[in-house]
């Protein structure tokens, strides 16, 4: 998530270098557009590596995503600028963008999966959102370094090179990181089974459960187009929309980073208590209801402060939902077609998500309405809540069973 963050904070150096336009906006709208690239393909690498690491095991997928994220991120930040090589420098970009979306597809699944499978009975909830709680490191270490960078380097100089620091000194952690998952156990639940699914039968079994799927995308908007709204967008919304500078957009984004951080796991373990529901139903609701209002506080009032009030109460719906909807999706979803099915579904939701920051640029540019963002959540946040409604409307919990690591070896 580092690689992804990183490319939505320096949209508008990196639209400057490989981008030129005629206008300021249609260079940033491609660059943006680029960013959403990513997500285009994150449901075709969910169903293709989903199939491999629901084949072959939850260790060796984990570890094979990893290595093409990294191979995505450094073309990305060694592709020389559009001065020096013309059209190339944004095709490649591009390139780098599909490869980085195309590994991710099955990240989030993989690794909800294994931790939904070690997970004691009765805390399978707190287990799986650390998951997502995990992904709030690389906001606020995103954050953190671009803060830094802004402080060391001139604007002049984070546009000519100093945006492409952040993206070597994630691959840094590469190795580091292919040592933990290599050094992970395969599941029990997967090294129970007996045979398991060929890719052909992995899609097949993925449309014969098209209406759950269907159900599982519309319950994944909310989170992704809220994520991506709280974090990747803030920069760019605080200095190009409320004229804040970059260093407390940025500022705000750590500050949120935490707080998602802090949530999540409390979501996770209060619906291991009282159920899913309940959490699910409730934060669509409310972010229905207020989305707007307080983004419009926000543009009629802009500062720091109330930029960050805003963005904490969207912190906090947002870890409230995405805490408890990961293990729900996972209680869903078939354990024979877990990875991919969760990974495809997820992966479609995140289409929208993904080019969040691309639509509430275009809204705001066609519409003149600096508050056009928060519509958008807000028809995330009702489509999450119909699809919850229906998906869930027959069980008590919105729980099913999934055999945890404990349960199998009993």
């Amino acid at each position: 998530m580092y690689d992804f963050m990183i490319y939505g904070y320096y949209a508008s150096p990196i639209a400057k270098t490989f981008f030129p336009a005629g206008s300021p906006f249609a260079s940033l709208m491609l660059s943006l557009l680029v960013f959403g690239s990513g997500f285009l393909v994150r449901p075709l690498g969910g169903v293709v590596l989903g199939a491999y690491i629901d084949t072959h095991g939850r260790k060796k997928g984990l570890v094979l995503t990893l290595a093409m994220m990294a191979v995505g991120t450094v073309l990305v930040a060694a592709v020389p600028s559009y001065a020096s090589i013309g059209p190339l420098a944004p095709v490649l970009v591009l390139a780098g963008r599909l490869l980085q979306g195309f590994s991710a597809g099955v990240e989030l699944g993989g690794v909800s999966v294994y931790l939904s499978e070690i997970a004691p009975d009765g805390k399978r909830g707190f287990y799986c959102a650390w998951q997502s709680a995990s992904t709030q490191i690389a906001v606020m270490i995103a954050a953190v370094i671009g803060l830094s960078i802004n402080h060391l380097l001139t604007p002049t100089e984070v546009v000519q090179w100093g945006w492409r620091v952040p993206f070597f000194v994630g691959c840094l952690i590469v190795p580091f990181l292919l040592h933990i998952r290599r050094s992970l156990e395969e599941t029990d639940t997967f090294l129970s089974k007996s045979s398991h699914p060929s890719f052909s039968q992995i899609l097949k079994s993925i449309w014969n459960h098209r209406s759950l799927m269907a159900g599982s995308i519309g319950m994944s908007v909310m989170t992704t187009v809220c994520f991506y709204t709280i974090t990747a967008y803030t920069p760019t919304f605080g200095r190009d929309v409320l004229g804040l500078s970059e260093g407390a957009s940025l500022l705000v984004t750590l500050c949120i980073g935490l707080t998602n951080f802090i949530w999540q796991p409390i979501s996770g373990a209060i619906s291991d208590r009282i159920g899913r529901r309940p959490l699910l139903i409730g934060a669509t609701t409310v972010t229905v209801a207020v989305a707007y209002p307080a983004m419009y506080m926000l543009v009629h009032s802009p500062s720091f402060s109330m930029l960050l009030a805003v963005e904490l109460l969207f912190s906090f719906l947002y870890g409230m939902y995405n805490g408890t909807l990961i293990v729900s999706l996972l209680e869903i979803i078939p354990s024979d077609v877990r990875t991919s099915g969760f990974s495809f579904a997820y992966g479609l939701g995140l289409v929208l998500g993904g080019f969040t920051p691309a639509l509430s640029t275009y809204f705001i540019h066609a519409t003149g309405n600096k508050a056009m963002p928060a519509v958008w959540m807000s028809v995330a946040a009702a489509c999450a809540l119909v699809s919850t409604l229906l998906m869930l409307k027959n069980s008590k919990t919105g729980c099913s069973s999934i055999p945890s690591q404990s349960a199998d070896a009993t």
